[in-house]
């Protein structure tokens, strides 16, 4: 097994830390094409009027890289050791986040977005080497901050062979009781468009060649956040009212285009709900607890 400096090439874990710190600032204006476009990808209308609210966790279509295709890397995401420290070992997820909805966005708003990168850590797991990186982003309007999030990434290892039965644990199983369930079937369309809306390059979520033989995965894989964003649409279909403050989301597994998958929601207790992605064959794929107001 590699050790942290070959895995990352010629920076070590101990170098990663100077990255601990590092902050970048973006703008944007809420504008209604994407609103739009996100409206249609999830089969749901959505007001799209100037002053309309926005729904949480979708400002991730606004704020978005505007890397030159030339400053690429091959896996489509921009040369790393820029914002993000260089790290480089083969695969890269969104991990999960926690989000704190402080006041609403809304169409036709100016926002503004500090990223600042808040730990690296390198740890070696059963999978093989794994490196964290935290990134803390607030985003405001008009002066004010309007929401604050907690954004995990994982990089690792690509695994050398696929494990033999019983050689790793299995995905818990999710929740059995659920107050309410949406299948979803992930098709490359879906997922092609969540990626255009994003201005996501990364390749594993619409490139099937790429990310079957370069990254190993059994098929095109999906987005965490799309997965994020289809749990708080359900919430929202159920109890259009309810009003989402706090969000946090972790990936068990990944999701693949090859099956349909659910996303649930369990009964309230008190102001919290849980929330969970599951397959087909009812094992957990991500956990997700919402407190609205």
């Amino acid at each position: 097994m590699a050790n942290a400096g070959e895995a990352q090439g010629t920076i070590g874990a101990d170098d990663l830390r100077r990255w601990v710190g590092r902050e970048e600032t973006c703008h944007d204006v809420i504008t209604a094409a994407p609103v739009r476009a996100l409206a249609a990808t999830l089969d749901h209308p959505t007001p799209c009027d100037s002053g309309a609210e926005l729904p949480p966790l979708w400002h991730w279509g606004f704020l978005l890289p505007s890397t030159p295709t030339a400053e690429l890397g091959d896996d489509g995401h921009p040369h790393r050791g820029g914002f993000l420290p260089p790290i480089a070992l083969p695969r890269r997820m969104w991990a999960g986040s926690r989000l704190e909805f402080v006041r609403p966005l809304r169409i036709g708003d100016a926002v503004s977005r500090r990223s600042t990168v808040t730990d690296v850590q390198a740890k070696v797991g059963r999978s093989g080497l794994l490196v964290f990186v935290k990134v803390r982003h607030e985003v405001s309007t008009a002066g004010a901050l309007a929401i604050v999030e907690e954004h995990d990434i994982v990089y690792r290892e690509r695994p050398a062979a696929v494990p033999m039965s019983g050689a790793a644990s299995a995905p818990p199983a999710a929740p059995r009781e659920a107050a309410w369930r949406r299948r979803v079937e992930p098709s490359a369309v879906l997922l092609f468009r969540y990626s255009a809306i994003t201005f996501n390059g990364h390749r594993i979520h619409f490139d099937r060649p790429y990310a079957t033989r370069e990254e190993g995965y059994p098929g095109l894989v999906v987005h965490g956040p799309l997965i994020a964003t289809l749990l708080l649409d359900g919430l929202r279909r159920e109890r259009p009212e309810a009003r989402v403050r706090e969000f946090s989301f972790r990936a068990v597994q990944p999701l693949f285009d090859s099956a349909a998958f659910f996303v649930c929601g369990g009964r309230p207790e008190g102001d919290t709900v849980a929330l969970w992605a599951e397959t087909a064959t009812g094992a957990a794929a991500t956990e997700a607890t919402v407190r609205l107001d």
